[in-house]
C-alpha cells in the first residue's frame, strides 16, 4: 500500500519519498546573471514539517538532491546544512542518485547512503532519467504538471502526482520546479510509450490532496472549458 501526501511526497510503510529538491538551483541561476530569492530555508522547514508529522523511519530523496552539473561551493555548503537538520529526524537517509547529482557521493561522510535504486514493498525508486528493468517503479525526474484555468479564465501551471498501477510519478519538491507541462512535452522515458490517459491525476494543494480522475478524462473537459 502506497499514500500520496500533499506535501508531494509518497508513504510507503516506514519510508516518506520525495524528489527533486535541486538545492543549489539559486546559486546556479545567479552564475548565468539571473538572481532569484534564496528558497533553501523554506525547502528545510517543509520536509522537517512533513518528517515531524508522518515520522518515518527512513527518508529517500529520489534523485536530483543537487542542480548544478559543476561542483559549487555554496550548493556544498546548502547540501550540508539540510542533512545537520534534516537526518536528526530520521533513522536512515537515502540519496537515489538522479541526472543531476554529479558528484555527491561525499554526503556518504553525513551518514546518507547514496544509491543508483532501492526497492520498498514491491515497488522500485529510480530516478526516472533513464530505463531499468523491473515492473513496479516509482520516479522523480519529469517535474508533472498541468494548466488549468481559474475563477478569472487565466492559466494556472500546478504540479501533479501522475499514478496507475504500476507507475508513480511525484511532483518536484523544490518551489522553483514549477513542472513539466505533460501535455506539451514529456521529459522521462518511463513516459514516453506510456498511455498516458489512463493514469490518475492528483493535485497537492497545501494539506488536501485533490483526485482529478483519469488524464484522458480530464483532458477532455478541459477541451469544453
Amino acid at each position: 500500500m502506497h499514500e500520496l501526501l500533499p506535501q508531494k511526497a509518497v508513504k510507503i510503510g516506514n519510508s516518506i519519498i520525495i524528489a527533486d529538491l535541486h538545492i543549489g538551483y539559486e546559486e546556479s541561476m545567479a552564475k548565468e546573471g539571473i538572481y532569484l530569492p534564496k528558497a533553501f530555508r523554506q525547502m528545510v522547514t517543509s520536509v522537517a514539517a512533513l518528517l515531524k508529522e508522518q515520522r518515518p523511519k527512513r527518508l529517500i530523496i529520489n534523485g536530483d538532491l543537487k542542480h548544478s552539473f559543476v561542483p559549487l561551493k555554496r550548493e556544498k555548503l546548502e547540501l550540508r546544512a539540510f542533512f545537520e537538520e534534516i537526518t536528526p529526524l530520521v533513522e536512515e537517509a537515502v540519496v537515489v542518485r538522479g541526472n543531476h547529482d554529479v558528484g555527491v557521493s561525499w554526503i556518504k561522510e553525513l551518514g546518507v547512503e547514496v544509491v543508483d535504486e532501492i526497492e520498498l514493498e514491491g515497488w522500485k525508486v529510480v530516478h526516472g532519467h533513464k530505463l531499468v528493468e523491473g515492473e513496479k517503479f516509482i520516479i522523480g525526474h519529469e517535474h508533472p504538471a498541468i494548466r488549468l484555468r481559474d475563477e478569472v479564465g487565466a492559466l494556472i501551471k500546478v504540479p501533479i502526482f501522475l499514478v496507475s498501477e504500476t507507475l508513480i510519478v511525484l511532483p518536484a519538491f523544490s518551489p522553483w520546479a514549477y513542472g513539466n507541462d505533460i501535455l506539451r512535452e514529456i521529459v522521462s522515458p518511463f513516459l514516453k510509450d506510456a498511455c498516458l490517459s489512463s493514469f490518475e491525476v492528483f493535485v497537492p494543494l497545501d494539506e488536501e490532496l485533490l483526485n482529478f480522475g483519469k488524464l484522458g478524462d480530464l483532458i477532455r473537459a478541459l477541451q469544453r472549458l
